[in-house]
């Protein structure tokens, strides 16, 4: 059994060589190896937020779980919090540092994702989400639906970021500051997007089911919600390749293959030749006043 350091701690590798992305070549210990290095520019998206795992332990072709409750085994160093659930409580695990991001890939959590409040105020989020999902493969919909979302979040008084997800769609994040709760937060994003699909119905959609969204966007805004997640940055993504979530620029949702462009194996290139989009992101936090005055007058 090798090991890997972090924060001057020594984690074991377990079945180092399990090939966790066949087709890759990615192990283990490469899922590892990458969460220690992306350690310092992931952390500030995951500190004091709450985890839920989603493992694979025979690989992404294997089954997947999602694991919320750390386990009596996790070593005392790994800092959790207990939050509220319906019935009773979770102990989740915080990743503050690159030892807690190792020992999660040794744990084969290929995903951890995140809350979007801090474990200190659990019912006040400091991040707005809309995660467009495209129906089908037409990427220069999925480009005008992020570019008229951004152009709303601007006209609410909101600061969008952009994201992949690392998967098919995008995210378009905004900080919040915090004070409103879930419930809030949740009803500005629901009336936001009613005001995008008025503005496109052929372009956008809030329906739920898939078998009605026909080939439009979905506007999910479900995630705006107690307990639940969304794929933080630079996590990597259980998928052919190793995608990774990626902060962009505004201008790169031009790229047409820009989804899954960016992997396990290539975003440290990317982040040689340019600082994280999002490094600065806490610093544009806003109040949802304006943008609650904003729906109002629609």
């Amino acid at each position: 059994m090798s090991s890997i350091q972090a924060n001057n701690r020594s984690i074991e590798l377990s079945h180092e060589d399990k090939l966790l992305f066949p087709d890759d070549g990615i192990t283990k210990r490469h899922l590892a190896e990458y969460y220690r290095d992306i350690a310092e520019t992931m952390l500030p998206h995951l500190r004091d937020r709450a985890i839920t795992m989603q493992r694979l332990p025979d690989g992404i072709d294997g089954k997947t779980f999602y694991h919320k409750d750390a386990p009596d085994y996790f070593p005392e160093w790994i800092r959790t919090s207990e939050l509220k659930k319906e019935g009773g409580t979770v102990n989740h695990v915080i990743a503050d540092d690159a030892a807690t991001l190792v020992y999660l890939a040794n744990q084969a959590c290929i995903t951890p994702h995140t809350w979007l409040s801090r474990v200190d105020e659990p019912d006040q989020p400091d991040l707005l989400v809309f995660d467009l999902d495209p129906s089908g493969g037409d990427f220069k919909g999925l480009r005008r639906a992020a570019m008229m979302t951004r152009e709303l979040f601007d006209e609410a008084g909101l600061a969008p970021f952009v994201k992949t997800t690392g998967s098919r769609g995008l995210h378009v994040v905004s900080p919040l500051r915090r004070g409103p709760d879930f419930d809030e937060v949740r009803q500005l994003a629901r009336d936001l997007a009613e005001i995008l699909v008025g503005r496109d119905p052929e372009l956008f959609t809030t329906e739920q089911r898939k078998n009605k969204r026909g080939n439009r966007i979905f506007l999910d805004t479900l995630r705006n919600a107690w307990g639940q997640t969304v794929t933080p940055p630079y996590a990597v993504r259980p998928k052919p390749g190793a995608p990774v979530a990626t902060p962009l620029e505004w201008d790169e949702v031009d790229a047409d293959d820009i989804s899954q462009r960016h992997t396990l194996k290539s975003i440290f290139r990317r982040l040689s030749q340019k600082d994280c989009p999002w490094k600065d992101i806490r610093r544009h936090a806003r109040s949802i006043k304006s943008a609650r005055d904003f729906t109002a007058g629609h």
